[in-house]
């Protein structure tokens, strides 16, 4: 299942991609069912757990059977907005937990023997084919991460790995698009990481169903049209289960909250002379089993 937050004539809906087509799902259920019981955001459907899922399931039965068209949109005509536009909190972010990224950021002494994390603000969630904004007036340094993200779908604390997938809903894209001189400058993460725009995030929230193995997915990303990352989930340092688990010792984890696990080797910052955005860039990052984001930087 490939759920989308979208906007079609200037309304909002949620959504689930159908083959070439999007299926309003308010639509749906009250054609189907009579009722309209899913909240009005992913973020609010994903704390509904497998009974959101169930929900779902059930209209697509229905539509295998009947073929009703009367509330499937063509992708192509619809909107895609952050699949969580708005996190009720901080993104987690795990840094260099890709062997070659870790070294060409600063050595083989730069390979983390702990989780490396950092977090990036709620307002810098844009979606898919939303502007970047470059932010001249504070940073010439503009760089892209594309990460494989993963959406708590549970409340959970003191998680053990052999259960960590239980918390899983589902997994999406974000660029970590990062100020390399502020993050230098200010020796934490936080204010290179948290320039508003700098989370593009989607186009799709896939539910764990429908990714077979996490840890075998290329992460692409390309900045007009030249490739630059070209990795693997499998080559993670940390796994998803050791993230999870870690976080959680000490800080509740809670339904909607995003955790990006790495990118790749080929960041901007890691060639020589460095390759950073400039506007009028088009940053593509594509995921297998997930699909391609795109977004430009602001000219």
């Amino acid at each position: 299942m490939k759920f989308v937050s979208a906007t079609i004539h200037n309304e909002p809906f949620i959504g689930l991609l159908y083959e070439d087509k999007v299926i309003d799902l308010h639509k749906a259920e009250k054609d189907i069912f009579e009722i309209i019981s899913f909240p009005t955001t992913l973020f609010e459907c994903v704390a509904l757990g497998d009974k959101f899922i169930q929900d779902v399931q059930q209209i697509v039965d229905k539509i295998n059977v009947d073929g009703s068209e009367g509330y499937l949109y063509p992708l192509q005509d619809i909107k895609l907005n952050a699949p969580i536009a708005k996190p009720s909190k901080n993104i987690f972010c795990v840094g260099k937990n890709y062997r070659e990224h870790a070294i060409e950021m600063g050595g083989v002494e730069d390979i983390p023997k702990h989780v490396m994390l950092f977090s990036k603000a709620p307002t810098t969630v844009i979606g898919h084919e939303e502007e970047i904004d470059p932010h001249l007036h504070i940073t010439s340094e503009l760089d892209y991460e594309g990460e494989l993200a993963i959406v708590i779908g549970k409340k959970g604390k003191k998680i053990n790995e052999e259960e960590a997938m239980e918390y899983v809903f589902g997994y999406t894209i974000i660029n970590d698009v990062t100020a390399r001189n502020l993050q230098s400058k200010h020796k934490q993460f936080l204010l290179g990481k948290s320039l508003d725009t700098s989370c593009p995030m989607g186009p799709f929230l896939v539910h764990k169903s429908a990714i077979k193995n996490p840890y075998n997915l290329s992460i692409k990303t390309k900045v007009n049209d030249q490739l630059r990352q070209n990795g693997n989930t499998k080559d993670m340092i940390f796994t998803i289960e050791h993230i999870i688990s870690t976080i959680s010792q000490g800080t509740t984890l809670e339904p909607g909250d995003i955790i990006a696990t790495g990118t790749p080797s080929g960041v901007g910052k890691g060639f020589n002379p460095p390759k950073f955005l400039k506007p009028g860039d088009i940053v593509e990052i594509e995921i297998e089993e997930i699909g391609l984001l795109k977004n430009k930087i602001m000219s």
